[in-house]
């Protein structure tokens, strides 16, 4: 009986994530993988090496950015170690750094919408993978480190989309997108820490 309920809840928490998710790639603005005017008026404006002001950028998008704490909290949902925690984040970091620093440095442009859909569907394929679907809609289990990486990659390529409008000046434009990257991964950090003493408190209650 109370395996059922909790099943019963779980059912209920995906199934509002995948229509936020949806909800977010129809409208994909709203996805937070965008930089505020004033950001981008600041990123315009300036030039050469600045670390505090480009981890802060990087700190804030993370924070800011549902699409990834949603997927991220589906990501880790149903771990419990913390080794294994650490391994999927590291995969979804190391998607996101590679499609990151790769596109801006070569200039490699992808539609907005299409990535910011694929991104919506990457929190819609976490919340049925959780649920079993695969399994039961089509009788296997798809691997979920592969998953996180490939999506990672995405989630990489959507920041990226918004950050190429921008154009960085040149001058320093490696060093800032590495500092960038740090600030991500603070970012995603003290969001994982918020996640998982939520998970940690809900799977008491």
């Amino acid at each position: 009986m109370i395996q059922n309920s909790i099943g019963h809840r779980r059912l209920i928490l995906f199934a509002l994530l995948a229509v936020l998710a949806m909800l977010g790639g129809l409208v994909p603005d709203v996805i937070a993988h965008g930089v505020t005017t004033g950001d981008k008026g600041y990123i315009q404006e300036i030039s050469g090496v600045l670390p505090i002001p480009f981890i802060y950028l990087g700190a804030k998008h993370m924070m800011t950015g549902y699409d990834h704490l949603l997927f991220l909290f589906g990501v880790i949902f149903f771990l419990y170690r913390l080794k294994d925690v650490g391994i999927y984040v590291t995969l979804f970091a190391a998607g996101h750094v590679i499609t990151l620093l790769s596109s801006v440095l070569m200039q490699i442009s992808i539609n907005a919408y299409i990535i910011d859909t694929i991104i919506g569907f990457s929190v819609v394929y976490k919340a049925l993978d959780n649920m079993g679907a695969f399994q039961r809609w089509f009788g296997f289990q798809p691997n979920t480190k592969v998953a996180t990486l490939i999506f990672g990659l995405f989630h990489g390529f959507g920041l990226a989309t918004k950050v190429l409008d921008y154009k960085l000046s040149p001058d320093g434009l490696l060093p800032n997108l590495v500092f960038f990257n740090v600030g991500v991964e603070i970012g995603q950090l003290l969001a994982l820490s918020v996640i998982l003493i939520a998970i940690t408190y809900w799977r008491k209650s």
